[in-house]
């Protein structure tokens, strides 16, 4: 064997020696990364079943009014942080958290109602909203998880077999119980500060006006993905339900619905 082939075989030795650490590194790795995921999904989902076995509603409370257990939540959970606001529920689905405001939009994109941080965040209400006003559109916000949790199950929303399966989303505030039917269903995305005459359905969160609502609604149903037959008057409150989605940059999927009587 020459020199130059022993040498030449060599070298092909170390690079696969090489290439094999990189490839035990990369398997390591993500390995590492799936049971991180696996144990923060877990850690997340156990942090809300624990709300059910540790619910304490002031007695005084307890017997002065009739208080549905969803309402029960929101008043226990309020003792251990004021920006808990409500409960938002869609039977048959993951989406079963508590609703958080404060005054800055960001914080709770990244920390649970435990004030802990967390890439789950919490589902919040935009600052600008008063889940209290009737002429108001509460927006409420919600990471897409992939692997269920938060509000990843918006996305079923586009098949409108799901939908008419799905009408309805139960909201309680310490107060009172309510339930709001969906209105319209639509994709969108975050437009950039530049962009002219574009839907920022975003923004509306108050309706002085009977025009305004009107405006709202006609440009939700201009992008619908299908024709829920439900409408809404102007002093029925709304609440928009927002979450990203991947089928576009900076796309959004979006729940309109209506407070009912019932």
């Amino acid at each position: 064997m020459s020199k130059k082939t022993k040498k030449h075989k060599e070298r092909n030795k170390k690079n696969l020696i090489i290439l094999s650490i990189i490839f035990m590194i990369l398997i390591v790795s993500c390995t590492g990364y799936i049971i991180y995921d696996k144990i923060s999904q877990n850690r997340n989902q156990a942090m809300y079943d624990e709300i059910d076995t540790n619910i304490e509603v002031p007695q005084d409370i307890e017997n002065n009014k009739i208080i549905t257990e969803n309402m029960k939540k929101v008043i226990s959970l309020k003792q251990q942080n004021e920006d808990v606001k409500g409960w938002i529920q869609i039977d048959d689905t993951m989406i079963n958290y508590p609703i958080l405001q404060t005054t800055d939009n960001d914080y709770y994109l990244n920390y649970t109602y435990k004030k802990e941080k967390s890439k789950y965040g919490s589902i919040y209400a935009k600052n600008e909203c008063d889940i209290l006003d009737n002429n108001s559109n509460v927006i409420i916000y919600g990471h897409n998880m992939r692997n269920g949790q938060m509000f990843n199950a918006l996305l079923d929303y586009t098949d409108e077999s799901f939908y008419k399966e799905h009408k309805t989303i139960k909201i309680a505030t310490e107060n009172e119980q309510s339930n709001y039917l969906i209105v319209a269903v639509f994709k969108s995305r975050i437009f950039y500060q530049n962009e002219e005459n574009v839907f920022r359905y975003y923004n509306y969160t108050k309706f002085n006006n009977e025009e305004s609502y009107n405006d709202f609604l006609e440009n939700c149903r201009k992008i619908q993905l299908y024709d829920t037959g439900v409408s809404a008057e102007y002093g029925e409150q709304l609440i928009t339900l927002i979450t990203c989605e991947y089928s576009q940059k900076n796309g959004r999927m979006v729940i309109v619905a209506k407070k009912t009587q019932e």
